[in-house]
């Protein structure tokens, strides 16, 4: 009996789509942080938002209120220390870099609240 199967390895003809999300590693660091203000009772609930521009986890003190910060990641970002940035309610930028590490390790949150 013989099979018509046939195995593709590359197919230059098919167009892999580009992830619009924070990869896993990413995700992580920014959980643990969103863990360690909920335990200190600064953070409230979360909320996420995806285009096919950026990615946003919004921050928020109560579930009624508006974000008070948003933490993005812009895909195609025109310098590369837009990579991630941390905006507030706004839309203003308060800061960024291009490793989102350090980003949220050297950011006092305390301060930055108004």
């Amino acid at each position: 009996m013989r099979s018509n199967l046939k195995l593709v390895i590359s197919n230059p003809y098919n167009k892999i789509e580009e992830k619009h999300f924070f990869e896993k590693n990413e995700l992580k660091i920014i959980l643990d942080l969103y863990a360690k203000m909920v335990s200190e009772g600064s953070w409230k609930d979360y909320g996420l938002s995806i285009s096919s521009k950026r990615v946003s986890f919004s921050v928020f003190r109560n579930a009624t209120e508006n974000a008070i910060y948003k933490i993005c990641k812009n895909f195609k970002p025109k310098n590369k220390n837009l990579k991630y940035l941390i905006t507030d309610t706004t839309g203003k930028i308060l800061k960024n870099s291009y490793d989102l590490k350090i980003l949220l390790k050297n950011t006092s949150w305390k301060k930055l609240q108004k």
